[in-house]
């Protein structure tokens, strides 16, 4: 673990900072919409910017790093990430705010995919469960502090928006001082979708499915929480319980669906996620009725809490279970599959969610994640019921966050096998004789 952390330091570190500027420019991109008096409808397009951008950027970052290079790819687009949300503070209109958003989701999954192929490059089958491990933690802690940054200053001033682009700058300078050499990069390629669905269609349409509901559930949690007339404390306290609970619930969830059969735990825990949004629903409309007739909010972060539990490891589960019906060799391709399938549906999310939020009242954002988890549940009992639990001794829960990249899904310590890396030394021996990096 030592090693891990002596390598790897200022990636990590890095990356902690540019996760905590993302956790606060999503809750403070939600708040300021709200006071800007943005249509639900708006909100929602503007939000789902930043995943039309992630697909956008998931399409063309391979390309893009092997011509320029790692160092530069992250410098340019965190550079670029830094430079958008300023623009945020000058333009406040929905429509200039979604081609911002999807300037940032181009950045960011540049920006995932540089540190996830280093990691992956400073991996070998001995340490590459704990690298993901801690990138795991890096990720969901530095969002969730960040989210408490929306207490920094009101929403309406600029200084948030300056502290945000503060925070993404100060990501490069322990990427740009590192004496690391960068890693060569890999284009790996997804499973092709009829392929993938031809090999579990539950995982197929649970991503698909899935990746509207996350989606909403980042983007719009604070827009609802702001909606509802919470201050700003108990909306970044929301956001912080959000990620942090679902980061906590992984590894329980992920073990009992090692243990049992994986379908039936992502049913129940999609149809928990769908009574737990039942009862944030019944337990907000208490949350203002008069006098001693109005309930504490304690109950409504209860029932977020476990909420967030049931689904939040959703994504892991889904890799895991479509991993149940594939030959180890192809756990990377699936899973970028997978990935891409779960974009498909991240894109429409924020929308969507939108259109409920506008039909039905605030509460609309949990009737939207209710209706999805539900919808994941129904199709998995049918699924059930039309083809058998397979066996396979390879596959196994892994914890990945739902924005990892194919070159991160290969830190996975069930995929195929991953030569040691070389020292600096031996790779700057290398590079000057022009000899490629690789072990027969």
């Amino acid at each position: 673990m030592n090693k891990v952390l002596k390598n790897s330091w200022a990636l990590f570190l890095g990356i902690g900072f540019l996760m905590m500027a993302y956790g606060f420019q999503g809750s403070l991109l939600g708040v300021r919409a709200v006071q800007e008096q943005f249509s639900l409808t708006a909100t929602g397009f503007m939000m789902s910017g930043y995943f039309v951008g992630y697909f956008i950027g998931a399409m063309t970052i391979s390309n893009l790093i092997s011509k320029v290079g790692h160092i530069r790819v992250f410098a340019a687009f965190a550079s670029l990430a830094s430079l958008v949300i300023l623009v945020h503070s000058i333009f406040i209109n929905p429509y200039v705010w979604f081609i911002l958003r999807v300037l940032t989701g181009i950045s960011m999954v540049c920006i995932y995919t540089v540190a996830e192929s280093w990691l992956n490059d400073r991996s070998s089958n001995k340490n590459r469960g704990s690298i993901l491990s801690i990138y795991m933690v890096i990720l969901y802690g530095s969002m969730g502090i960040g989210m408490f940054l929306l207490n920094f200053s009101r929403p309406e001033n600029y200084q948030p928006f300056i502290l945000v682009s503060i925070i993404t700058s100060l990501a490069l300078i322990p990427i740009l001082l590192t004496k690391k050499k960068p890693p060569t990069f890999k284009k790996i390629q997804g499973m092709p979708l009829k392929e993938l669905y031809e090999t579990s269609p539950f995982g197929m349409v649970s991503a698909l499915f899935y990746g509207t509901i996350q989606s909403a559930l980042f983007t719009l949690l604070a827009v609802y929480a702001a909606s509802m007339n919470f201050t700003i404390f108990q909306i970044s306290l929301v956001t912080f319980l959000l990620a942090i609970s679902g980061a906590i619930s992984q590894y329980p969830i992920g073990k009992l669906s090692d243990k049992y059969d994986r379908r039936k735990v992502i049913i129940i825990s999609t149809f928990g996620a769908s009574l737990f949004a039942l009862l944030a629903i019944l337990s907000s409309g208490q949350m203002y009725l008069p006098g001693e007739l109005a309930t504490s909010k304690v109950w409504f972060f209860i029932f977020l809490i476990l909420f967030s539990i049931c689904s939040l490891p959703m994504f892991s589960l889904i890799c895991a279970h479509t991993n149940d019906y594939i030959p180890k060799e192809k756990f990377v391709a699936a899973g970028a599959g997978i990935q891409f399938t779960f974009g498909l549906g991240a894109m429409s999310g924020p929308f969507l969610c939108s259109i409920f939020m506008n039909i039905v009242g605030s509460n609309g954002f949990f009737v939207f994640l209710l209706f999805f988890h539900a919808l994941i549940g129904v199709f998995g009992i049918y699924r059930m019921r039309v083809r058998e639990t397979v066996e396979n001794p390879d596959s196994q829960f892994v914890a990945m966050p739902s924005t990892i990249t194919p070159a991160g899904i290969e830190l996975n310590p069930t995929t195929e096998h991953i030569d040691e890396p070389y020292s600096d030394k031996v790779k700057e021996i290398l590079d000057r004789k022009g000899v490629e990096y690789k072990k027969n």
